[in-house]
């Protein structure tokens, strides 16, 4: 399943840089990209891994962003969002 194609790449792009900024807020950079790699043998479930991944996602964003559990049924959109948490933790990490 490809939600990033139904939803339009921009879209896709947009609702990650800012799920990906919500997570750097908290401080759950490095968490979330062992969480999200971890899932790697869970993604064939598809939309039953959601059910069980949606309130995980729903406590951190609360309903600020409704759209997130999208990403993770989406494996590109779970690629994607490791990619740039990485890039926010090593823009961090430099920084300090």
């Amino acid at each position: 399943m490809n939600v990033g194609r139904t939803l339009g790449p921009e879209f896709m792009d947009e609702l990650v840089e800012r799920v990906a900024r919500e997570i750097q807020v908290r401080g759950l950079t490095t968490p979330a990209v062992h969480f999200l790699q971890a899932s790697r043998p869970y993604r064939p479930l598809g939309a039953n891994a959601m059910l069980f991944f949606d309130p995980v996602l729903r406590g951190v964003f609360g309903g600020d962003l409704p759209h997130a559990s999208e990403i993770m049924a989406d494996d590109d959109g779970i690629e994607q969002l490791i990619a740039r948490l990485e890039e926010l933790d090593e823009e961090t990490t430099w920084d300090a």
